[in-house]
Order: C-alpha cells, then sequence, then structure tokens
C-alpha cells in the first residue's frame, strides 16, 4: 500500500475513534405508530415511564386534537396536556391509546390542570414507585410577550396517581407541590427533568439557570419508595449529599428542562441525552461511571433534518426511552420539532410528532 495513503487511513481511523463510534437511524414504524389523522394529531413532551409487562405510559405536553386534511390540521383544538397508554413494546404489533378530560358541554380539555384558571401544567419525568405512578409537573402562565415562548414557570408539583394501571380518565391523583423550586431574576432551580432508579434510590435530575451561564445539570436524591416525603431529599454538593438543596453543585452544563439518564449495559455506564441548552438542531450524549458523574464531554449523536426546513423551525426535548431498546448497547431517542409561528403546525402536519432515532454505541 503506499505510504501516503496508508497514513491518511490511519489518521482516518484515529479520527473516527476520537468521535466515537455511535451510529443513528431513524426508526419509521414507531414514527408511524403516533401518526393520527383524527383525534390525538400531535403533541411535544414526550416522557416515558414503564407500567410493567409490556405497557408504557407515556406523558405528553401541549396536544393537537382535531383532524388532518391534506397535510393540514384542521380544525384543531390545543390542550397543555395528555395522556399516551402504549401496549406492548415492538412497534409492528404495538398500540396506543391517546386520554384527555373533557367539560361538561365535551370540549377536550388537559388531563390534570390546576385550580387556577389561567395557569397549566406541562409533565416533566416520572417514575413508578410502590405500585403508584409519580410525576413531575411544571406549573406555568402566560406572559405579556407576543410569541411562541410568551410564558413563565412559576412552580412544580409532584402528582401522584394511586391507580395507574386504570384508564387516565379514571385516575385518582394528588398533587403536593414541591419546595426546593427556586424561580427568580437570579437563577431558576428545577427538579424532575430527568428520574433514574438506581442501586435503592431515585435520582432526581434537574437544572440550574442562571444569567451568566446556560442550563447546567444538578442532582437530589431519595431512598426508592419515599419520593414525596421531601425531608429526605438530599442535594448532591460534588463532594457529599447534604440537606440543602442550594448547595446542589452543577455537574455539567449545556442540558435542557426536558432529558433523560439511563444505564447502558454493553458500556456500563450511565449515558445523558439531551438537546443542549434546550434548542439545537442537534442531540449530544455524555457518559459517567455514577449517577452522579463525573461527566464526559459531550458528543453530537444525531442532527436533526427539520431544523433546516424553513423559518423559525426548531427542535427540542430529545431523550432516550430505555424500555423501548432491544439490544445492550442502544437507546430509542425521542424529540419535537416546532415552529415559533402557531399557524405553521397548523399548515405543515409533518411537525409535532415524537421522533423516533436508535442510536447505538
Amino acid at each position: 500500500m503506499n505510504p501516503s495513503l496508508r497514513n491518511l487511513l490511519f489518521f482516518l481511523l484515529l479520527v473516527s475513534h476520537a468521535q466515537g463510534a455511535e451510529a443513528s437511524e431513524k426508526i419509521p414504524a414507531y414514527d408511524r405508530l403516533f401518526h393520527r389523522s383524527s383525534g390525538w394529531i400531535g403533541a411535544d413532551a414526550d416522557y416515558s415511564v414503564s407500567l410493567g409487562g409490556n405497557s408504557i405510559v407515556w406523558l405528553f405536553g401541549d396536544t393537537f386534537l382535531g383532524e388532518i386534511r391534506d397535510g393540514r390540521r384542521v380544525p384543531s383544538t390545543m390542550i397543555n396536556n395528555s395522556i399516551g397508554i402504549q401496549h406492548r413494546l415492538d412497534p409492528a404489533t404495538a398500540r396506543v391509546d391517546f386520554f384527555c378530560s373533557s367539560s361538561s358541554n365535551a370540549k377536550p380539555q388537559s388531563l390534570i390542570a390546576p385550580k387556577e384558571a389561567q395557569r397549566w401544567f406541562w409533565p416533566a419525568d416520572g417514575v413508578m414507585e410502590r405500585e403508584r405512578l409519580l410525576v413531575f409537573l411544571s406549573e406555568l402562565e402566560r406572559t405579556s410577550v407576543p410569541s411562541a415562548f410568551g410564558f413563565r414557570q412559576i412552580g412544580t408539583t409532584l402528582c401522584m396517581v394511586a391507580n395507574p394501571l386504570d384508564v387516565p380518565t379514571a385516575w385518582k391523583f394528588t398533587l403536593r407541590k414541591i419546595p426546593f423550586t427556586k424561580l427568580s431574576t437570579g437563577e431558576n432551580r428545577i427538579f424532575g427533568a430527568a428520574i433514574l432508579k438506581a442501586a435503592g434510590f431515585v435520582y432526581l435530575y434537574g437544572l440550574r439557570e442562571c444569567p451568566s451561564h446556560d442550563k447546567s445539570m444538578i442532582l437530589a436524591r431519595v431512598p426508592d419508595g419515599h419520593l414525596e416525603n421531601f425531608h429526605r431529599w438530599r442535594f448532591y454538593t460534588g463532594k457529599e449529599w447534604s440537606r440543602l438543596s442550594s448547595r446542589a453543585a452543577d455537574l455539567c452544563p449545556d442540558v435542557a428542562n426536558e432529558y433523560s439518564v439511563s444505564w447502558l449495559p454493553a458500556l456500563h455506564r450511565y449515558v445523558l441525552i439531551c438537546t443542549p441548552n434546550g434548542l439545537s438542531g442537534n442531540i449530544i450524549a455524555r457518559t459517567a461511571p455514577n449517577p452522579w458523574g463525573p461527566w464526559s464531554n459531550a458528543k453530537i449523536v444525531y442532527h436533526c433534518p427539520e431544523a433546516p426546513w424553513g423559518h423559525g423551525i426548531f427542535c427540542y426535548a430529545a431523550k432516550a426511552h430505555p424500555m423501548l431498546s432491544t439490544a445492550p448497547n442502544e437507546l430509542i431517542v425521542t424529540y419535537a420539532a416546532n415552529a415559533t409561528n402557531p399557524e405553521t403546525l397548523l399548515s405543515d402536519a409533518r411537525l409535532y410528532w415524537p421522533r423516533f432515532v436508535r442510536v447505538k454505541f
């Protein structure tokens, strides 16, 4: 072999190892499973929690209800959250049933709503604990800013569902404010962006956001079975676990309000999946030997093809769903594609569905 060619191949091999050997591919079968032409016709957030066996509860944020005709959503109603129940894991044989609430005049409504009429809940991550489903909810309200981002978070609530195996419209749940949320002009501190069970603990991932830097990971944990006992929460300082949420350390940068942390058997490491800083055409991964880190440098594992479709289109909400994985070296990841102009979501029904990607490590 020509020495120059050999050196070039050797150099390319080194580069490929330095950048990682991740391979990503779309999963059209899963995309089709969530596409509908009437009724539930798109949503974001796309958190999932295993109910045991082959059943999964999907937690959706803003949700369109209506019909799709000629690639448009017409007519349509948007509510702030809905639920999907998936039966069976193989997308070729699986079925997803969608649920929301309704008013006395049969108008669709969010399944879970605050008492204040002008506020709403968006779901964050959830976990099964002692046969109950516990879900973190972000409580929001409108601001005077006339844009797609004209809202602000005013609190975080823990929703405890006593009968999660029943039809969601029959769920019996209680709501409790989470006391560790901090929302101010100087600092936002929020938990529930991701949840992980490991070694007898429930790890509760969140984010710290300050004007001086981007969103960074923070972490709490609680003994399994005691998530609603707030006095048992402990916060990782970078060296130890403290009772004080204010001591929670920044563990890695560039996370989002929605992400995931999963154990990957093939790597014997935990894997963080997120959209860097919340809005990006890229999906990144980091790995760590422990739930708290130390976290590796970020690697881009997928480029979202929707971002160049047109002005104002953006991608976000990347997270993994390990219960869907079929191999020890892969994660099934979803993300959302949205638009700053609401009319675009109505006129282009390709947007605003769960997008499924298989990432192999």
